[in-house]
């Protein structure tokens, strides 16, 4: 397999066998979260230690270490993106799989299994993107929309739209669903890399808040924000959120 290839595969397998798990009906609320994440993260770590052995890994289950720092090619992998809304069965959760190379987000693969009959998005095989919509949508979080994204969302006479996990988020953007996803709310690696590669394959602008690049496989894996937009309103939105930085 191709690296997209294997990315591609194992957010699928992953994402089956969490609806595996979540299905038994063995578990529930954060026990049911804890299980997917546990087994699914088993599962990715297994395969890509031993499909790719010579490369670096980096995923929210498994105890970091500062092996993957000095390799140019490194594995990010959130096993259960929305664990909330994975055990609540909703369909805005996400597995992400995604290969950073000197650390930019170089293939990514989304897998959203809650959609009813599942989609693995990827950036090996971009999908057409729908045309955007005259009023701008900004994808914000359900509980804790970002002051900026609302500032902006204003700002650009744009409506928000409430929605799960960053990837969820993300792949809203690139499915037609909405413009803009801006996020300054704070994450990590793994929340972001898998949908940035997907972004940026189908034409997407991606970024900092700042319009500085995104950069994976740092010592700190904490990443404050995030841009993820239609291309024409990246400027628009940059210049936004400059101006209230400003002002």
């Amino acid at each position: 397999m191709s690296d997209a290839e294997l990315a591609a595969h194992l957010a699928f397998c992953a994402g089956k066998i969490l609806l595996e798990v979540r299905d038994s009906a063995m578990f529930e609320g954060k026990s049911l979260g804890k299980a997917g994440d546990q087994t699914a993260n088993q599962f990715l770590v297994h395969a890509l230690r031993q499909q790719r052995p010579d490369d670096g890994l980096l995923s929210e289950e498994s105890k970091d270490t500062d092996e993957r720092l000095s390799k140019s090619r490194v594995w990010i992998v959130d096993p259960v993106d929305g664990t909330r809304e994975y055990g609540e069965a909703r369909s805005d959760w996400a597995v992400h799989v995604a290969l950073a190379i000197d650390g930019a987000p170089a293939i990514g693969a989304v897998a959203l299994p809650g959609l009813d009959g599942g989609m693995v998005l990827r950036s090996d095989a971009p999908i057409t993107v729908p045309a955007a919509n005259e009023v701008p949508r900004l994808v914000v979080s359900r509980t804790r929309p970002a002051a900026e994204a609302v500032a902006v969302a204003d700002a650009l006479g744009g409506e928000l739209v409430p929605m799960g996990s960053a990837g969820a988020k993300a792949m809203a953007v690139v499915r037609g669903e909405a413009e803009i996803y801006l996020h300054s709310g704070g994450q990590f690696e793994w929340d972001s890399c898998a949908p940035a590669a997907v972004a940026a394959a189908h034409g997407l602008h991606i970024s900092r808040i700042d319009g500085s690049p995104l950069v994976y496989n740092q010592r700190d894996t904490y990443m404050p924000d995030l841009l993820i937009c239609r291309p024409e309103w990246a400027e628009p939105v940059l210049a936004q959120v400059k101006a209230m930085a400003s002002a």
